[in-house]
C-alpha cells in the first residue's frame, strides 16, 4: 500500500511500507511530525528575516529560542491529540487538536515569560506561532485531500467486519463504497445465526455473532462494526471486545439512533451504565437567530460581488434563447410555506409543458424527475448548471429570508405531497442555496441518499457545519461533477 501526501514529502510516503494499515498510519504520523516541524521552521524563519529586514538586532540567544520553540510545535500539537490514528483523513478533530496544541503553546509561553519575567521577542508570540499554526493548518489539509485521492483509488483503505443483520450490513456497504475517503472497505460479514446467505452485496458472509473474532483472525481485519441488532447485548460486546484485544483491532458500535452525532450526543454513566444522552436540536433562538444574520448579510454582499457576472449571465441568457433570463417557480420552504424561488432560466421557454412527454426517460428514482442529457436544457443553461450558476438569484430570496445559504433542497409542492412522514422532517428548516446534498454527489445521488443527507443535516445543524458545507461547495462546483 502507499500514503500520498503534498510536495516535497510525497516522495517519502511514496517508500512507505505499502501492507498493514497499522504500519502506514505510523509513516503517515511521522509525515505529519516533519511537515508541523517544517512549517514551525519556516514561521520562525520568516519572523526573524523580517525583524532582520526592518533592521532589527537579533542576538544569538533569541534565534536559538525561536528554534527551541519551532521544535516544541509538534511535541504541544501532540499533547493537543493532533496525531493520533483515528484523527487522520476525515472529520474536524484533526484541525481542532492542531488548534488546541498551537493556542495551549502560545499561552504557556506567554504566561510563563510573564511569571519568570524571561524576556521574549514579543515577535515569538504575537507572529510566529500564528503564522505556525496557519502554514500547518494548510499543510494538514492539503495531506487529507491527497490521502482522500488515494483512497479513491482503493488505496490506504482499512479492512472492516461488519457484523449485523442483511439490511444494515448492506446499507454500510454501499455507503462505505459511495464514499471511500472515510477509508474502511468491508472485507467480511458476520449475520445472524441461521442465516443461508453467502454474499452480501459480493462481500462474503464468513460466520456468525460468535465467530467474529475468528473471521477477523481469518481476514486480518483492522477493524469490527457492530451494527445496530437485539442480539448483542451489552455482555456479548464486552465479550467480543475481550476476544479482539490482543490482536488490537478496533471496535465501532453504531448506536440504534442513525444520522445523529456531534455535540448533539455525550455518554453519561448512571448506575454503573453507559447510556447515551441525546439533545433535541436547537431550531430556535440565538443560534438561529446568528445563521438568520450570517445568511442575510451574506448574501447582500455576495450579490454587491456578482452584481457585474449577473448581468453578464442575463445579457448571454436574452441573446442566445427567447424568453426572459429570470425562472420563477413555486417551492415549498421552512413549515410547508410555499415561496417562489428565482433562479436563471436554462431551458427553453415551454419547458415545463415539454416535460410530460419525457415523464418515460426519467433517470432519477423516487419522487424527482432528473434526465442527463435533458432536451429542454439550452446551450448556455447547460453551462450555467455545470457550474451552479444558475443558482446564483437564489441569494435574492436568502436576502427576503425565505431560504438560507445551507440547507436541503427546495422541494416543488407535487414532491411534498408525496413525502412519508420521517421526509416531512426537511421541512422544519429552511431550504438551502446549497447542503450535504451539494458537496456528496449532487444529482448522482439516489432519491434514498439525498433523503438520507438532508435529514442528517436538519439532525446535526450548527453554524459550523454551514461553514464547512460552504468551503466544501467550491471543489463541488467548480469540478462540475454530478450536476444536470
Amino acid at each position: 500500500m502507499r500514503v500520498g501526501l503534498e510536495e516535497p514529502v510525497v516522495a517519502l510516503l511514496d517508500n512507505a511500507v505499502r501492507t498493514a494499515p497499522s504500519i502506514w498510519t505510523r509513516s503517515y504520523a511521522r509525515i505529519l511530525l516533519a511537515g508541523d516541524l517544517a512549517c514551525a521552521v519556516v514561521a520562525c524563519e520568516s519572523v526573524l528575516g523580517v525583524r532582520l529586514w526592518l533592521g532589527a538586532f537579533i542576538p544569538e540567544t533569541e534565534a536559538l529560542l525561536g528554534l527551541c520553540l519551532a521544535l516544541a510545535w509538534p511535541l504541544a500539537l501532540a499533547a493537543g491529540g493532533a496525531y493520533r490514528k483515528r484523527t487522520h483523513g476525515e472529520g474536524t478533530d484533526e484541525f481542532r487538536a492542531v488548534f488546541d496544541g498551537g493556542i495551549g503553546l502560545t499561552a504557556a509561553v506567554a504566561i510563563g515569560a510573564y511569571v519568570t519575567q524571561t524576556p521574549i521577542a514579543r515577535s515569538f508570540v504575537m507572529a510566529m506561532f500564528p503564522l505556525a499554526l496557519i502554514l500547518t493548518v494548510f499543510f494538514r489539509y492539503r495531506m487529507r485531500k491527497r490521502l482522500h485521492r488515494r483512497r479513491a483509488h482503493g488505496e490506504y483503505m482499512r479492512h472492516v467486519v461488519a457484523v449485523g443483520h442483511r439490511e444494515s450490513v448492506l446499507d454500510l456497504v454501499m455507503q462505505l463504497r459511495r464514499q471511500p475517503h472515510h477509508g474502511m472497505t468491508v472485507v467480511a460479514v458476520c449475520l445472524p445465526s441461521g442465516s443461508d446467505m453467502v454474499e452480501v452485496d459480493g462481500v462474503p458472509v464468513l460466520g456468525g455473532f460468535s465467530d467474529v473474532a475468528a473471521v477477523v483472525s481469518k481476514v486480518n481485519a483492522d477493524a469490527v462494526a457492530i451494527l445496530a441488532c437485539p442480539e448483542l447485548d451489552g455482555a456479548a460486546l464486552r465479550r467480543l471486545a475481550w476476544g479482539l484485544e490482543d490482536a488490537r483491532t478496533d471496535l465501532f458500535v453504531a448506536p440504534a439512533l442513525m444520522d445523529v452525532a456531534g455535540p448533539r450526543i455525550s455518554i453519561s454513566p448512571v448506575a454503573g451504565m453507559p447510556l447515551l444522552h441525546v439533545e433535541h436540536p436547537d431550531f430556535r433562538g440565538a443560534r438561529q437567530l446568528a445563521k438568520s444574520l450570517f445568511d442575510r448579510v451574506s448574501a447582500g454582499l455576495a450579490l454587491l460581488v456578482l452584481a457585474v457576472p449577473m448581468l453578464v449571465i442575463t445579457a448571454l441568457i436574452r441573446t442566445t434563447s427567447p424568453g426572459p433570463a429570470l425562472f420563477r417557480q413555486i417551492r415549498v420552504g421552512k413549515g410547508g410555506k410555499e415561496f417562489q424561488v428565482v433562479k436563471f432560466r436554462t431551458m427553453v421557454v415551454n419547458a415545463e409543458r415539454l416535460k410530460m412527454n419525457l415523464e418515460r426517460e426519467n433517470e432519477f428514482d423516487g419522487v424527482l424527475f432528473k434526465i442527463r442529457n435533458d432536451p429542454r436544457i439550452t446551450r448556455v443553461g447547460a453551462y450555467l448548471r455545470r457550474y451552479s450558476l444558475d443558482e446564483l438569484p437564489q441569494l435574492l430570496n436568502v436576502l427576503r429570508g425565505e431560504m438560507s445559504l445551507v440547507g436541503p433542497r427546495p422541494p416543488l409542492p407535487e414532491e411534498v405531497r408525496q413525502y412519508g412522514e420521517d421526509v416531512r422532517r426537511r421541512l422544519v428548516v429552511k431550504p438551502g442555496m446549497t447542503g450535504l446534498w451539494q458537496v456528496s454527489g449532487r444529482s448522482d445521488l439516489s432519491w434514498e441518499e439525498s433523503v438520507r443527507l438532508d435529514l442528517r443535516y436538519v439532525e446535526n445543524w450548527s453554524l459550523f457545519l454551514d461553514l464547512q458545507i460552504l468551503w466544501k461547495t467550491w471543489s463541488a462546483v467548480t469540478g462540475g461533477e454530478g450536476a444536470y
